[in-house]
């Protein structure tokens, strides 16, 4: 799949073109270690199911075949700890973290990363994942082991960004 171009044409973009200059899953910055892949993420729970729901041509069938997923509205319910803990996209726009060329934000870069595409913005991209791992400490801190019941919306929070909570 190295080398092949990608025309995208979904609600948020048409006519974005990315060539993938890496193979699916492998040569990451050395610096970028994910726990979790975008179809494990998708298959777990993550964005209320609403994530991406118009993308299938975009990615790998297999991603979305055990997805949940919900065409009609975020419903936190979907989410492997069932809470939510997003901020709308809105507010992501205001604070700036939206990069033009992905507007859905951060698990859109991961997913064409993923898929191997490279672009300007990877490493602020991988800047703000490593910064994520605030969280794992605050867990790692104040939970015992396996106690998926404590900090559920920071562990929820976490599998947003690719780290596996549910061994922390």
């Amino acid at each position: 799949m190295r080398g092949k171009q990608i025309v995208v044409n979904d609600l948020m973009q048409q006519g974005y073109e990315y060539l993938l200059a890496a193979p699916t899953g492998r040569d990451f910055h050395a610096e970028f270690k994910p726990e979790l892949t975008p179809e494990e993420m998708l298959r777990l729970g993550v964005f209320g199911g609403k994530y991406m729901t118009d993308c299938g041509d975009e990615f790998p069938d297999e991603w979305f075949a055990g997805a949940k997923l919900c065409h009609e509205f975020h419903d936190p319910e979907l989410n492997f700890f069932g809470i939510n803990a997003s901020q709308p996209l809105s507010y992501w726009r205001e604070k700036g973290w939206i990069y033009e060329e992905d507007p859905r934000g951060w698990f859109q870069w991961y997913c064409r990363y993923y898929l191997g595409r490279r672009c300007p913005d990877d490493p602020r991209q991988i800047k703000r994942w490593k910064a994520i791992q605030r969280h794992v400490v605050q867990i790692r801190k104040n939970c015992r082991p396996g106690d998926l019941d404590c900090r559920r919306k920071q562990r929820q929070a976490l599998l947003h960004w690719a780290y596996d909570s549910r061994k922390l």
